[in-house]
């Protein structure tokens, strides 16, 4: 007979709980999914909450994970409760100290920013900090224990077969794609890509702009002013906005571009700019997030500093001038991913790590 996930869980004899406490799919819900799908091939796992979860991820209530924590695991070891929000940080430590639950609990920190008080005062709480990468890590006033990059999973982000074929699919103008991907917002730099191009595109007409993502009521205003800027250069047929596509379909629109861009001001991690490189995709970066650790200059890619706009107009030239080059680029990026940043790799170093904070 077929157990409902509730049985299960409580046969399984989880050792692993990870937050999943938002109901808004965010990019910290894309890496907890991505990672606990790799992750429950390891461990046995379960998360706390149902949002957005997989037939293959368990679930469990408060409760009963209150009532399974009562006791360690049968070999003596704590189950580990993984957080990465501050209101998943504050459901663990209701668990351990009002329930008396016995469990470690961990945080993974990505904010590129100094963290609040409260937010101090958690993380102080912790019986491990994770972080994923130097520069988020420099921001933390107690050092991180570990650094984990986030990972992609390459067999849903891999290259085109046929780059020339994929563009035609999409019936877009042009032959190359510069793609922006995420919610539309000042953060995320559409007006720097938009200014360093428009001086460009009249030169290079086989280049098309192709911009995806949400934008908000409050957001609405700067969107329409970068569109006023293309619209006044006369290049509208060369900037295209695709609106808020479905998730399953960006990895397909994500390797059909010949470059993608990711020019944010201030970003936690930022794993754009690894589902393109998966992609076979050449990057041009800003330095923000972890960019700069993963994007090797002028063999991935570029990577540029913030608000250098003049450096950022010089590399985005430089690479329409030559899509060859783009090509081989998006090749060493790939390499560079299976290398170094595939969800595996994720998923296999956190459950070591977990593991020693029972030791």
């Amino acid at each position: 007979m077929q157990l409902s996930g509730q049985e299960r869980l409580n046969n399984s004899k989880i050792e692993l709980i990870l937050g999943n406490s938002s109901k808004r799919f965010s990019g910290v819900t894309s890496t907890m999914l991505q990672v606990a799908s790799r992750q429950r091939s390891i461990i046995p796992l379960a998360t706390l909450g149902d949002c957005f979860l997989t037939e293959n991820i368990d679930s469990i209530n408060f409760l009963s994970l209150a009532k399974i924590c009562r006791r360690p695991l049968a070999s003596g070891r704590y189950r580990v409760f993984h957080a990465r929000r501050n209101n998943e940080m504050i459901q663990a430590l209701i668990l351990k100290n009002i329930f008396q639950a016995k469990i470690k609990i961990v945080f993974t920190s990505t904010a590129q920013r100094h963290h609040t008080a409260f937010t101090r005062w958690l993380m102080n709480q912790m019986d491990g900090i994770v972080s994923t990468c130097s520069a988020a890590a420099n921001y933390l006033q107690r050092p991180a224990d570990i650094i984990i990059p986030h990972g992609i999973d390459t067999t849903t982000y891999y290259p085109c077969t046929n780059k020339n074929e994929c563009w035609s699919q999409l019936g877009l103008p042009g032959k190359y794609g510069i793609g922006i991907f995420g919610r539309i917002r000042k953060q995320k730099g559409l007006d720097r890509l938009i200014d360093a191009a428009l001086p460009l595109l009249k030169k290079y007409p086989d280049f098309t702009i192709v911009i995806t993502g949400q934008v908000q009521s409050k957001d609405q205003a700067y969107f329409d002013a970068q569109m006023a800027k293309v619209k006044q250069a006369g290049l509208l047929q060369q900037v295209v906005y695709l609106g808020e596509l479905p998730f399953a379909e960006i990895p397909a629109m994500i390797r059909s571009m010949t470059i993608v861009t990711a020019l944010s001001r201030n970003e936690g991690f930022g794993l754009t700019v690894l589902e393109a490189m998966a992609s076979g995709v050449a990057v041009l970066t800003s330095d923000a997030g972890a960019w700069p650790e993963i994007v090797r200059e002028g063999i991935d890619g570029h990577t540029v500093p913030n608000n250098n706009m003049a450096d950022l107009s010089t590399k985005l030239a430089a690479m329409l001038a030559s899509p060859e080059t783009l090509a081989d680029m998006g090749k060493q990026g790939r390499q560079r991913v299976e290398q170094h940043y595939t969800i595996e790799r994720e998923a296999e170093s956190l459950v070591n790590y977990f593991k020693t904070l029972n030791s």
